[in-house]
């Protein structure tokens, strides 16, 4: 093995992590110049190209993205031996970076933060909200929030959470307009959904393995579950929401699950999924908000 090589490795994670090189000199007390040589020699040294640079960001290649996960491993290795003392490990420090879907972040995630700031001052959280599908490595995520029934070939990852999608509105809403049996009936009601596209106003409903699409209507529609919620309070119709934003309301009685009896088929449904790059050599950081994350919402 060629030792010289080990500065270089660690070098290219900095550069990876921090998204340029000029971020990474300065993390490192280097210079740009500097950097981009010492990734250079690497690239020479394996006989690959690692980083492909543009003017906006940079981007790994296939091989540049295993180089990373095993360079990332033995950096954090070395982390971890210069921080043993008399045989235990100092606290998890370091920022973490989390990628989470917008109303989950907002509803479910970020009420969780203050008190895991508190039990480990040592580290910080950047919570990046994106509905966007978000590269874990190209887009500098350590850990990512998804949510699927499949996640995706070669991450590593638990299911944290179901999340299912229903329709409500208030009581007073029914009490003037009727209760519908039978999802067909929602064709006299006025519908609330997402409204982005005309796709979004045909509602999906299964029951004992049976499908029924419904083409809705409505006077109003908004693409944030706590718009739809307030709407639907406001009692201006029926509305599609995640449980998780519909929960407090109602176990208040303010608002009421439409057609119970069947499972509301949406894009946002299926499992929360906890996902990460490497499955070796984890940071404590990483593992602690990892183990944070499962234990509030996985419950015992």
């Amino acid at each position: 093995m060629n030792m010289t090589l080990l500065p270089e490795m660690a070098t290219f994670v900095v550069v990876v992590e921090c998204g340029s090189f000029s971020a990474a000199a300065r993390k490192l007390g280097s210079t740009p110049s500097s950097v981009s040589r010492s990734v250079s020699r690497l690239e020479q040294a394996l006989g690959v190209k690692l980083l492909y640079r543009t003017t906006r960001k940079l981007r790994l290649s296939d091989t540049g993205n295993e180089v990373y996960r095993s360079a990332a491993g033995m950096v954090e290795s070395a982390r971890q031996v210069l921080s043993l003392s008399g045989g235990a490990q100092h606290e998890p420090q370091g920022r973490v970076t989390l990628s989470v879907p917008k109303a989950i972040g907002h509803v479910v995630i970020h009420p969780l933060i203050p008190a895991f700031l508190a039990r480990y001052p040592e580290i910080d959280i950047c919570l990046r909200m994106e509905d966007r599908y978000m590269d874990l490595i190209d887009d500098g995520i350590d850990l990512a929030l998804r949510i699927t029934r499949s996640p995706s070939p070669g991450l590593y990852g638990k299911p944290l959470m179901a999340v299912e999608h229903i329709i409500c509105a208030t009581p007073q809403w029914l009490a003037e307009h009727g209760v519908p049996q039978h999802p067909h009936e929602l064709r006299h009601h006025s519908c609330i959904g997402l409204g982005e596209t005309p796709a979004d106003a045909r509602w999906k409903f299964r029951q004992q393995g049976k499908t029924i699409v419904v083409d809705t209507r409505g006077r109003y529609a908004a693409n944030h579950t706590g718009v739809r919620l307030d709407a639907v309070k406001r009692h201006l119709g029926i509305g599609s929401l995640p449980r998780f934003t519909a929960r407090e309301a109602l176990a208040r009685g303010e608002i009421v699950q439409v057609l119970p009896e069947w499972e509301f088929i949406s894009s946002y449904t299926g499992d929360l999924w906890l996902l990460w790059a490497s499955g070796r050599h984890m940071p404590g950081k990483m593992r602690a908000l990892i183990d944070y994350l499962t234990e509030q919402l996985t419950g015992p």
